[in-house]
């Protein structure tokens, strides 16, 4: 069966002022159909750049993506326009139109798709009921919690039923237990709707708690792969090492007295 996600070779560059960037280096790697899957590194370590590269919001120098069988890197503008739709992306900051009600925010990539008001708002109120939040239609992003707006997020992104949902630090500017209750959400909906989801961080809790399989990313380079409980159980790389021993609060210091 086709992995819905096949990354091959890729690599990124960017031009700074001191010169060529590597963000992203010689990464391959396939995403099965309805898994969670993680990817997960430290700050700088080209996570963000990579989870933009499987939409093509940043397109690759080299290698190919392919997403359901289709190489993206082949595609006309419009087709991959086309494409983009299947994938959702929630962000840390959640992007909330302000003059917006909650309601219409989650209309509006409906009204953007041409689908009429009546019918956007019956599956805006659907959406709300999904994430929790149907007493909040009328609210404004403002008056809402950062939880309430990651959920907003949610739902807007749900409404064009994506096949792929990539969520980039979605819970990073949230509290443990709101947090806990997104990844929950996260959960019910990968369950629901069979949504693969990708989650990009850098909390080894997040990637225990939701994600069945984890990439570990270290200065642009994947330097491990497998299974979450693979990589819990016995960790390759002296990088998953310090990540899993970060996530136990350990302080940079008593890290490297482990490894």
């Amino acid at each position: 069966m086709e992995p819905i996600i096949r990354v091959e070779n890729i690599n990124k560059t960017f031009s700074a002022a001191n010169g060529q960037v590597e963000a992203v280096k010689d990464i391959s790697f396939t995403i099965e159909k309805g898994d969670i899957f993680g990817i997960i590194g430290l700050s700088g370590a080209g996570k963000s750049t990579l989870v933009r590269c499987l939409n093509l919001l940043e397109r690759p120098n080299e290698g190919r993506v392919y997403v359901d069988g289709k190489n993206l890197m082949e595609l006309s503008e419009k087709e991959l326009r086309k494409e983009r739709q299947d994938i959702g992306m929630i962000f840390q900051h959640f992007n909330l139109l302000m003059q917006r009600n909650v309601l219409d925010n989650i209309c509006f990539p409906l009204e953007i798709a041409g689908i009429g008001r009546k019918e956007a708002r019956k599956r805006a109120y659907e959406l709300l009921e999904t994430v929790g939040l149907s007493e909040k239609a009328k609210a404004y992003p403002a008056q809402l919690s950062g939880g309430q707006k990651q959920r907003v997020a949610i739902a807007r992104v749900l409404a064009n039923n994506p096949k792929i949902l990539l969520c980039d630090e979605a819970t990073s500017a949230l509290d443990p237990q709101t947090t806990k209750s997104i990844l929950t959400l996260l959960k019910d909906i990968n369950h629901k709707y069979g949504i693969t989801i990708v989650v990009i961080t850098h909390e080894m809790a997040v990637i225990q708690e939701i994600c069945s399989k984890v990439a570990v990313l270290d200065q642009g380079r994947l330097v491990e792969e497998g299974t979450v409980e693979e990589l819990f159980r016995a960790p390759k790389t002296e990088e998953a090492k310090k990540l899993i021993l970060n996530g136990k609060g350990l302080g940079v210091e008593e890290v490297d007295d482990y490894v």
